[in-house]
């Protein structure tokens, strides 16, 4: 698997011409991604959309809501309507193979974004954030401030997601050698902010001593945090989050949040088009590599400032 940093991305990306008008580029590129209500997808099918269509292609961006069955529509669209690629976030690690099987049966080349599958061979690439690299990130930064000895909550994403899962052993992993910190709840919120609210209320009247939250993404994070708000318990809890969305790093400047590990979701998403038209134009993989990892970097109170788009934070 390669491992791709934001800074040698982000050079690569820029010495890439861009060939808008041009003959090669042109046609459509479907973009499916879960839920543009998350701002997190949102940004991810705009940039990807932005991408193609700086290059000369007709795009689209649609989304399943992490349902197979409205994936698998998604794709019957994008085949019948001659899509020259996919851009496709998962619904499923192995519900989602047989779409993507499908698609590349039909001819159409598939890149997948933020979420692999559990499969290989079968998408040109697959695109993720470094989510191993990040957990440990953001739980070295969690614990520096929560201290040796603390109760503590941690909000779990969707369990069809490997992204939930890898995040959650990344924190483990470092958290576990500390045996004063007390995992007093983990609850599955499904990188919902209002299942984080109403978790959290739960949780709250079964455990009032909690000093610290560590998130599986901020939308949980968020929700907790409105909870604790509201319980009038927020005061001195520490709480982190995972994606660096924009609320998530208003709520680190406004002292809500302690930190946030920023997924470089605007780095991949164009990455993931610049790809496909390589691949449309020459019939190879641009990267030799199909799994592809992103490094995550952390947005605390020292950098914040720094936070000049949405998912971009400047060097």
């Amino acid at each position: 698997m390669m491992k791709l940093t934001k800074r040698t991305l982000l050079a690569a990306v820029a010495t890439l011409p861009l060939m808008a008008g041009s003959a090669w580029a042109e046609g459509l590129i479907s973009i499916i991604v879960t839920d543009p209500a998350n701002p997190y997808w949102f940004t991810e099918g705009e940039v990807a959309k932005n991408t193609a269509e700086e290059l000369g292609y007709e795009a689209n961006v649609s989304a399943h809501k992490g349902d197979t069955n409205t994936e698998s529509n998604l794709i019957d669209a994008a085949i019948t309507n001659g899509a020259k690629a996919i851009i496709l976030d998962p619904a499923n690690a192995d519900g989602s193979i047989g779409v993507v099987r499908k698609a590349t049966e039909a001819g159409i080349p598939v890149f997948l974004v933020n979420a692999e599958i559990n499969e290989s061979g079968i998408a040109i690439a697959q695109l993720v954030s470094n989510n191993a690299q990040g957990a440990a990130l953001g739980a070295v930064k969690w614990q520096e401030l929560v201290g040796d000895s603390a109760k503590y909550v941690e909000f779990f994403g969707n369990p069809a997601d490997n992204n939930a899962a890898t995040r959650s052993n990344g924190y483990n992993t470092v958290l576990s050698q500390y045996p004063d910190l007390e995992k007093v709840a983990q609850e599955v919120a499904n990188w919902d902010r209002t299942q984080g609210y109403n978790k959290m209320q739960s949780i709250i009247q079964a455990n009032p001593q909690i000093d610290a939250v560590i998130s599986g993404n901020d939308e949980m994070a968020l929700g907790a945090i409105a909870a604790l708000k509201e319980a009038g318990k927020n005061e001195g809890v520490i709480v982190g989050g995972f994606d660096g969305s924009p609320d998530a790093v208003e709520a680190v400047r406004s002292g809500d949040m302690a930190y946030t590990v920023l997924q470089p979701v605007a780095v991949f998403a164009r990455e993931a088009v610049i790809q496909a038209d390589h691949y449309i134009k020459n019939g190879e993989p641009m990267v030799a590599e199909e799994k592809q990892l992103f490094d995550c970097v952390l947005i605390t109170p020292e950098n914040v400032d720094n936070y000049t788009a949405p998912f971009t934070l400047s060097e």
